[in-house]
Parts: structure tokens; C-alpha cells; sequence
């Protein structure tokens, strides 16, 4: 098959979970025969290679902006595409939904992938709210076909709009590296060190676990990854912390980012907005013992392997992270159980090979 994927920041990736699983996906897409173009955009791809362990990158220009950049790049890249032979365009994020209808009238095979709730994320003005609202609606018959990577999400259309979608979820590379470079670079030591994920924004709660972390009595440190384009504010907030065992070390990606997770000795998850989180099943995969917020979409992921939290209460989450440091043998005993649920569930192998067999049914 000739496979396009639009909708992403392109690959390598070097934002965030959708532009990891571009990559994912696409080079085992390749690496099953499959010729397969990714989309990227000019503001976070500046390589100048044409092809990506077999992927041919395609990077078209954006406008950057909280609100446009999304939509410009996309526009775009359907433009570019209809000129193409291509046998399916595989469009992520359920903002791109507006696009999917313009290579249908042309006979192509379009598949989305809507993520998550995106309309209940605080950065969204009431303008981007309604956008995400239409968008949700446009999904459920622009494209072909509409693709969910969480049950709870998956719920959600076929209750709000009666559509039924391919529940493909998220995936994951069981794996360590022995390596630390990326932890001697920020002077932290091995196993000494608790491991939060995300990009900072409120719903994602880095505050929360900030607090938490604060009222813990331990030596250990705690290393907060990520960074967010639109939440300057919020992030110079969380940096105003005095403790200094808090680590801030911005945006990670590739074998530094596999260091943190494979050095960790705990690992929280505290969003509460999103479907399958892609740093959750990573921790997972890492074989890390898991605290994470407690909601039906995290439940689905972590099932027994892991402990969750109430993350409105800091006393919560301090109680659980002080009883983990004081029992490492129930830290070790968590990590194994996290690390066998992947293995069984959300291997990337099993998800491309779920995604090929999609593609072949729509062509």
C-alpha cells in the first residue's frame, strides 16, 4: 500500500505521543512492505533528509500559532497530497477532521485517528472548545474511517453520536538502556529519582504532583519532563517551587528520554484529560512501578499493574509516593506486572499490525 500520515508535527519525533506514534507506526509499515510518506511541518522538522529508516518526510511550511498551526499545516498537506497516488491518507487529531472530506470527493481512502477529549483541555479559549466540538461531529462521516485509541473514548462517540470506530490503542517497546548521560547531565543518580511525563499544561496536573512531592520526606529527587508552546505562565509557576530536589529538564526525546525511563525508580501519571496516554504505556513498558491518577482512562491501561491516586488530594498522592520509597519490594513487584500487561496488550507490533490490517480492509 502507499500509506500518507498528515495531521502530525512529522518525524523524527520531537514534540510529543502523536508525532512517536508517526514514527512508530510508519517505519514498521515500511518494514512490512509498505511504501509510506509522513507529513511534517517546517517549525519542528528542520532536518533536511528526505527519507527516515525508510520513510520518505514530506515537510511543508505553518503558521505558528496556538490556533492555526494545526489547521494551516494540514490544509496544506491535503493540498499536496491529492497530487499524490496514494491509496490511504491517515489523518490524526480530530482537528483535522475539516480536511478529510476533500480527498473523499476525489475517491481516496481517508482514516482518522480523533485522540482524546480535546475540547475539555484549559488552554482552549471558548473559540477552540466549539472548534473541537464541530470537529468531534465532522468525524464521525468526513473520513471513511474513524479510529479511537482508548475504550473510554471509543464510549464516548458511540453514546454522543451513534458511530462506531476501530479501537486500535497506543504502543509501546518493552526496553531499557544502560546508558545515563542524559542523568549525569542533570546530576541525577540511577533508581535515586521519581519520574513525571508530560507537557505542562493544568489538566495535566504538574502542580499537583509539585505539591505532593514537596510534603515527601526523602533524599530522592524528582524529575519533572516536558515543556508546553502556549503555557509560559504556568510553567514559570511550577519552576517558583524552593524545593530543590525538583528537576526541570525540559522537552526529551530519543535515547535520553529512554534513560529517564529506564532509571527511574517510580514513575506518576497525573493527566486527566486524553485517551491512551503514550508516556504511561512508555513508563509501563520500562518496567516502572506506576502511580497515576485515578480515571476510567488510565484504569483501562494500568488495570492491577499499577496504584492510583485521587490528584485533587496532594495528601493522597504524598502518602502512596512516601509508602513506594519506603518498599522497594513492592516497587519491584508492581514494575514486573506493568511490563507483562504491555507485553501482552500494547506492543507496537500488535498496533501496526492491527493499522495494515485496517488499511487493506478500507482498499
Amino acid at each position: 500500500m502507499r500509506i500518507a500520515v498528515l495531521g502530525t508535527r512529522g518525524i523524527p519525533a520531537n514534540y510529543g505521543g502523536f508525532e512517536t506514534f508517526a514514527e512508530a507506526l510508519s517505519v514498521r509499515l515500511v518494514a512490512c512492505g509498505h511504501d509510506v510518506t509522513v507529513y511534517g511541518r517546517s517549525n519542528y522538522i528542520k532536518t533536511k533528509q528526505k527519507m527516515y529508516r525508510g520513510v520518505r518526510l514530506i515537510v511543508l511550511p505553518t503558521i505558528q500559532h496556538k490556533y492555526f498551526d494545526t489547521p494551516s499545516n494540514a490544509f496544506l498537506s491535503t493540498l499536496h497530497a491529492l497530487f499524490k497516488r496514494y491509496d490511504i491518507l491517515f489523518y490524526c487529531n480530530s482537528a483535522n477532521s475539516f480536511f478529510t472530506l476533500l480527498p473523499r470527493i476525489f475517491g481516496r481512502r481517508v482514516v482518522l485517528n480523533v485522540d482524546g477529549l480535546e475540547w475539555k483541555r484549559a488552554k482552549w479559549s471558548w473559540f477552540g472548545k466549539a472548534v473541537y466540538h464541530m470537529s468531534e461531529f465532522l468525524s464521525t462521516f468526513f473520513p471513511d474511517h474513524m479510529v479511537t485509541d482508548a475504550r473510554e473514548v471509543e464510549l464516548y462517540y458511540k453514546r454522543k453520536f451513534n458511530k462506531k470506530s476501530t479501537y486500535i490503542p497506543y504502543g509501546a517497546t518493552v526496553d531499557r538502556v544502560k546508558s545515563s548521560e542524559v542523568l549525569d547531565r542533570f546530576g541525577i543518580k540511577k533508581n535515586h529519582y521519581v519520574l513525571y511525563v508530560s507537557r505542562l499544561e493544568p489538566e495535566n496536573n504538574a502542580h499537583a504532583v509539585i505539591q505532593a512531592f514537596e510534603k515527601v520526606k526523602t533524599n530522592f529527587k524528582l524529575v519533572v519532563v516536558g515543556d508546553a508552546p502556549y503555557s509560559r505562565d504556568y510553567i514559570l509557576k511550577l519552576k517558583s517551587t524552593r524545593d530543590p530536589r525538583i528537576v526541570f529538564t525540559g522537552y526529551v526525546f530519543g535515547k535520553g528520554y529512554r534513560e529517564l525511563q529506564s532509571h527511574a525508580y517510580c514513575y506518576i501519571q497525573a493527566t486527566e484529560v486524553g485517551g491512551t496516554h503514550p508516556a504511561l504505556v512508555e513508563a509501563m513498558a520500562h518496567g516502572n512501578c506506576v502511580l497515576a491518577n485515578d480515571v476510567p482512562e488510565h484504569r483501562e491501561v494500568l488495570g492491577n499493574a499499577g496504584v492510583y491516586f485521587k490528584v485533587k488530594n496532594p495528601d493522597d498522592l504524598a502518602n502512596k509516593i512516601q509508602f513506594f520509597l519506603e518498599h522497594p519490594e513492592e516497587v519491584k513487584a508492581y514494575g514486573t506486572k506493568a511490563e507483562a500487561r504491555i507485553k501482552e496488550k500494547y506492543t507496537w507490533e500488535k498496533v501496526a499490525s492491527e493499522y495494515e490490517r485496517l488499511f487493506l480492509k478500507l482498499i
